[in-house]
């Protein structure tokens, strides 16, 4: 288990909420004051309606450096990795890849299929300076889109399960929802894999509310507190989970999810170097997958 950072944490930005046990306010993410509590639904901001604050502009001009690493089709293909990492996650069809292109502001980091459920990786992506990346986002493919032969989604969900419950560098999770259809029951399930990291502060989690602008203002609002009630369920004292409105179209929500996201990566804790064994050497206890932390328990 990661160490909890001594500096208090901030939340997401006016368009967001944040959960956790107990009753307050909700406070934006430029307040440097200590951590807020659930609270009633925030309004959701119109667009771009206010400029930019400096940090909200450092945090997107970051989020533009991601560029493709690598991808795999298993746990064990994801190369170790000491980098912070955020994993993206959500129903097929829920605006994940057009969100994270949103972020990246790019239009073909994050391949969205014409046909959702087709993307079966887990693609990696570098941010940073070329030279020396600072984190790695994790797009995770797709689940519930009912074309997909039952063999593949029972593969996809144990390969993300074993992701989110033992990858080492996890450092943060964010789960696009489209609030049309509120966080289902394949979006509990989800939540119920990574609750226990969740739980004890190791990993942070951030409700993205996606497509906003298909949404009347009286429907944003009542599907915020539809959010905020489910993930009432899993707030803790030490639990770091948002909650924000999002539009790809008129970028409602970019500045808020930017923010939360470049925090998460400057307040990760800095993991021990792993000593990986040469391929002509023999693993610690010779068993498959014994020098990778990520390996699933037996």
């Amino acid at each position: 288990m990661t160490a909890k950072p001594d500096a208090p944490r901030r939340r997401c930005a006016p368009a967001s909420t944040s959960a956790r046990k107990g009753g307050g306010r909700t406070a934006p993410a430029a307040s440097a004051a200590a951590p807020s509590r659930a609270g009633p639904a925030a309004q959701p901001a119109s667009g771009r309606d206010i400029a930019a604050s400096p940090a909200a502009r450092d945090a997107l001009a970051w989020a533009h450096t991601a560029r493709f690493f690598t991808t795999a089709a298993e746990l064990h293909q994801l190369p170790q990795s000491d980098l912070p990492e955020i994993a993206f996650v959500g129903r097929s069809n829920a605006g994940k890849s057009t969100a994270i292109n949103t972020l990246a502001q790019t239009r073909r980091l994050a391949f969205a299929s014409k046909t959702p459920g087709r993307t079966q990786h887990i693609n990696l992506f570098q941010l940073g300076p070329a030279d020396a990346p600072d984190a790695l986002w994790a797009d995770l493919p797709g689940y519930g889109y009912a074309a997909v032969p039952e063999a593949a989604k029972h593969r996809w969900q144990r390969v993300m399960a074993q992701y989110l419950e033992v990858r080492r560098n996890l450092a943060g999770v964010v789960m696009m929802v489209d609030p049309r259809h509120g966080i289902t029951a394949l979006d509990r399930t989800l939540l119920e894999f990574v609750a226990p990291r969740v739980g004890t502060g190791e990993v942070r989690l951030l409700v993205v509310l996606t497509k906003a602008d298909k949404l009347t203002r009286n429907d944003r609002a009542k599907a915020v507190q539809a959010a905020q009630a489910v993930l009432g369920e899993f707030a803790t004292d030490e639990a770091d989970i948002g909650l924000a409105v999002f539009s790809a179209l008129d970028r409602t929500g970019l500045d808020d999810v930017a923010l939360a996201v470049r925090e998460w990566v400057q307040a990760a804790p800095v993991l021990p170097a792993v000593d990986v064994p040469a391929l002509d050497e023999p693993a610690p206890d010779g068993g498959p997958g014994a020098s990778n932390p990520d390996a699933p328990p037996a």
